[in-house]
């Protein structure tokens, strides 16, 4: 974010960083849900075809493993 990035030149308390890189987490992690989601529901659940639908859920697996390392 440009704000942080201006902070971060700046001299700013620690506490003001650390709370505006838990807000831009707390942003992406919501962000990432609704698109786990979305891919979900258009790729594995609605998806008619087994073997497609496996392969789409793999791949969604395979992010979200990555995400939380």
């Amino acid at each position: 974010s440009i704000a942080l990035e201006k902070m971060l030149n700046r001299e700013h308390e620690c506490a003001e960083i650390l709370q505006q890189l838990a807000a831009i987490r707390g942003a992406v992690n919501g962000m990432m849900l609704q698109v786990i989601q979305g891919h979900l529901t258009d790729h594995v659940v609605k998806e008619p075809d087994e073997t497609q639908r496996e392969a789409d859920l793999e791949t969604v697996m395979q992010v979200i493993k990555s995400y939380l390392k």
